[in-house]
């Protein structure tokens, strides 16, 4: 795998009719609006959260590219366009509009540019050059360019989080006005050139990615991860579908991660972004496969499980790191100071991080004292009895410090105080600790998604009626609740 794309998100391991219509580019039914906006079941918002998502919102609508809609993996230090990013501002676009931030002509246009850009990006096996190889794309492209950026895999998880991002865009753009015609065609044709099959080599589960100098890349989806909408589109695709025993296949994995941790019971994945990546998308609330329906629970459930049972590790801090409790929690894949073996604020000898996926679970837990805001905050819908109280802690007490300009930082470390440190990230404050410099869009996207899912529904009412979604939870045997 690519040296830039190994060290992120891969570290740990429609009916006849509906296809149809995709293929004649409808798209998802038009005549179904959007919910009213409601907020959240709980009762009104912190106003922290209004800000939040403006802020978080911003992220996206000021860095990327205006020319080709591209949006930088990360922020004020830009290296390369993340198209998981993408699919994240793609999603931002209309949450935009549905707060009063930019009107729907404005997200319209921005749409209609990221959307022309990934249909007319040249696709092909040359090193150089391309966007992406049979339909799917590279993890990280130029901003300007929009090509290949590095060594980096064509990623089908990547792929298929832009993919998801694009059908939201479809499914919310359900005018007759000429451009949002146009955007359900442009999203028709790149979802029908995805090639999942050719990215099967070991079927019947799907590879992690592709590269023209190593050709597929030796490991495969396998077990509870970030990697469900991989599977769903790909079993949903009108043109290469893959067969429903890649999900059993999947989920024969789910084994393994079955079990008890902090004496909660659930499917195990130790950083919280497996446990919200799809959610952002799909609906799980209700529904179930065969390995959930034999639980008695839902994915959405296991998410909540994950959750307070990530929080639980925190206040019982079996490593003694600074200030974690009940109101600072947080461990997914995000910065960190930098790695390296040194005293920290207590005088006792850790060893710290840079960019890694830390987690906490019954398998495995990577914990050097890094928090990251976004691992809270998107697990919103989840417990938000747990989660509220978390994000306006941490923004009470330590908010002049990590919450800046797009909102909260990637992440902080109260337990680095070593000011003469060679850093990776960041910086250290005095009195405070490491904190990062850098917001980072796959982290960004998941707090603005995610607190609007759990306010007024409108990520999730809106996929739901997108024959793709329908078709891909029903063929990997997905029942119940609102697919009935």
């Amino acid at each position: 795998m690519g040296k830039q794309g190994y060290t992120r998100r891969h570290m740990l391991g429609f009916a006849a009719s509906a296809a149809a219509m995709l293929m004649a580019g409808c798209g998802p039914s038009p005549e179904v609006a959007p919910a009213a906006k409601r907020e959240a079941p709980l009762g009104a918002m912190p106003p922290l959260f209004d800000d939040l998502q403006k802020r978080t919102f911003d992220y996206f609508w000021e860095t990327a590219n205006p020319k080709n809609g591209l949006v930088p993996d990360r922020w004020p230090n830009v290296t390369f366009s993340s198209i998981a990013a993408v699919a994240f501002a793609l999603t931002a676009y209309p949450i935009g509009v549905w707060r009063g931030y930019i009107t729907r002509e404005q997200a319209r246009e921005r749409t209609l540019t990221t959307l022309r850009f990934f249909a007319e990006a040249p696709q092909g096996d040359a090193p150089t050059g391309m966007t992406g190889h049979h339909g799917l794309f590279y993890r990280y492209l130029d901003m300007e360019t929009g090509t290949r950026s590095g060594d980096v895999e064509v990623s089908t998880v990547d792929s298929a989080l832009l993919m998801s991002g694009m059908l939201f865009a479809q499914a919310w753009f359900d005018g007759t006005e000429e451009g949002e015609v146009e955007i359900r065609a442009l999203v028709d044709r790149i979802y029908a050139r995805m090639d999942w099959r050719w990215f099967q080599p070991r079927p019947p589960v799907i590879v992690l990615g592709w590269t023209p100098e190593e050709g597929h890349l030796p490991y495969d989806w396998r077990g509870y991860n970030e990697a469900m909408a991989v599977y769903l589109l790909a079993l949903a695709s009108p043109t290469f579908p893959v067969e429903p025993e890649s999900w059993n296949a999947w989920t024969q994995g789910n084994l393994n991660a079955w079990g008890a941790y902090h004496d909660i019971e659930h499917v195990g994945f130790a950083p919280l972004f497996g446990h919200q990546y799809t959610h952002v998308w799909f609906d799980f609330r209700g529904i179930q496969d065969d390995f959930m329906r034999a639980r008695s629970l839902d994915y959405f459930e296991n998410s909540r499980r994950a959750t307070l049972a990530q929080r639980a590790y925190a206040i019982a801090n079996p490593d003694q790191w600074q200030d974690y409790g009940a109101d600072c929690w947080g461990l997914t894949a995000c910065d960190g100071p930098g790695k390296m073996t040194i005293a920290d604020r207590a005088g006792r000898v850790r060893t710290f991080h840079d960019y890694i996926a830390r987690g906490a679970g019954r398998v495995d837990t990577i914990d050097d004292g890094t928090i990251a805001p976004t691992a809270a905050i998107s697990s919103l819908p989840f417990a938000p009895e747990a989660v509220i109280p978390a994000v306006q802690a941490m923004h009470d007490k330590y908010g002049s410090v990590i919450y800046q300009k797009y909102g909260f930082v990637d992440a902080f470390n109260r337990s680095f105080t070593a000011s003469g440190a060679t850093l990776t990230h960041g910086k250290v404050v005095p009195g405070f600790g490491w904190v990062d410099n850098d917001y980072i869009g796959i982290d960004q996207g998941p707090i603005l998604a995610m607190v609007e899912n759990h306010r007024s529904d409108l990520v999730w009412s809106t996929m739901r009626r997108h024959p793709v979604v329908r078709l891909g939870l029903q063929r990997a045997g997905f029942t119940g609740g609102w697919l009935a």
